[in-house]
């Protein structure tokens, strides 16, 4: 397992930095970052390693949390980053989502129980917004023509991106005898066009960030494995986001977890005291590393 894990990173490396050495080989900047056909034929044919089979009998134990990345912690920066586009290669995580779900085909969802199909229209009304400013209500009150200057635009863009959500599935497989992580879902948590609106209207008014959409994450796996990460300790080896994530290379707080009160969050049970929540959120993540220490312990 690990000699297939050394494997495909040392390929992902060697397609990604094929557009990086090639700056050396440029003789006039149109050629940066164009790679040979062979290379692009290799890339496409590329796709992420894939799960293994996992059969019912073999899971001993199981626990799904619902976790948020907090992207204000420099941990997490690669998930930010970049907030305005680079290359083609290097994108912003919200910017791979939202090409996912509006010309991709991927289905969008409302929660991360996959219930209700979000359309196309739905998130592009929390993506752009525009409307009449005061100047625009006077003109069309007066009948006069309403110009593009005068409408309020908005827009949500990575920029805005507050947090991820994600949803994960925790399990003791006992044929191998260890514990395991799966990522089912991830949302971005982002201020909407409509908020930003409300925001230009009065910018003393508070706005929360919303749940944009959620994707189920073994769909986009494709996708998030042709897009790379910044590696600031080496450039030329960068790592993909479908890597980074299935790796857990990201600091998270639990914020629920699957209970018998209906999935209830942290803060629905503890409220208006953000340290005890926090420490909830810990216990929880300590429960779920003990478990598997006590299956050898005892």
């Amino acid at each position: 397992m690990k000699r297939s894990c050394f494997i495909a990173l040392l390929i992902f490396s060697t397609i990604y930095s094929y557009g990086q050495v090639n700056i050396l080989n440029a003789g006039k900047p149109d050629e940066i970052g164009k790679i040979s056909e062979a290379a692009t034929q290799a890339n496409n044919d590329d796709e992420p390693l894939p799960y293994g089979y996992v059969g019912e009998r073999d899971i001993l134990w199981a626990k799904t949390t619902w976790e948020e990345i907090d992207l204000d912690q420099r941990v997490n920066f690669p998930l930010l980053y970049p907030i305005d586009k680079v290359s083609s290669e290097r994108k912003a995580l919200f910017d791979l989502l939202v090409e996912a779900v509006t010309e991709d085909g991927i289905k969008a969802y409302r929660d991360s129980y996959f219930n209700q199909e979000m359309t196309t229209e739905e998130i592009n009304l929390n993506l752009k917004a525009k409307e009449l400013s005061n100047a625009g209500l006077e003109a069309q009150n007066a009948g006069e023509e309403v110009q593009d200057w005068m409408y309020n635009i908005a827009e949500t863009t990575a920029a805005q991106v507050q947090a991820y959500r994600i949803r994960g599935y925790w399990y003791f497989d006992k044929r191998q005898g260890e514990l395991k992580y799966r990522l089912l879902a991830i949302a971005p948590i982002v201020y909407s066009a409509q908020n930003l609106l409300q925001k230009q209207e009065n910018p003393d008014i508070e706005v929360q960030g919303v749940e944009l959409f959620w994707v189920f994450y073994p769909q986009i796996r494709n996708k998030l494995h042709r897009h790379y990460v910044f590696n600031g300790k080496n450039s030329a080896n960068p790592i993909t986001f479908d890597y980074l994530l299935n790796a857990r290379r990201f600091d998270a707080t639990i914020y629920k977890e699957d209970n018998v009160q209906g999935d209830r969050a942290v803060d629905d049970y503890i409220v208006d005291n953000s340290l005890m929540q926090l420490l909830e959120s810990q216990r929880i993540k300590e429960s779920i590393r003990n478990f598997e220490s006590d299956m050898w312990n005892y």
